[in-house]
């Protein structure tokens, strides 16, 4: 029985709950990175990754919009976090 969310050479399992999992993670550790710069009076560093912050959370902003759109267009489908 084949698989009705993809998974062929067509049609690749999709990474978007990995790839939502590390932009968290991303965007906590820039985040705290940037406190402690800026606390610790660096303020380059801070503002570097600042603005990798923001995009970090740019990025978890589309991805999340990628996967209610999933859900909309396969309603009742679970994916894993690897799919």
């Amino acid at each position: 029985m084949a698989d009705k969310r993809g998974g062929t050479f067509d049609r690749p399992y999709s990474a978007l709950n990995l790839r939502l999992v590390l932009a968290l993670f991303g965007l906590l550790i820039l985040s705290g990175a940037t406190a402690v710069f800026a606390a610790t009076g660096h303020r380059v560093v801070a503002i570097a990754c600042g603005v990798l912050a923001v995009a970090a959370l740019a990025n978890v902003i589309v991805v999340q919009r990628q996967r209610i759109q999933r859900r909309r267009h396969a309603p009742g489908s679970h994916y894993s976090l690897f799919e």
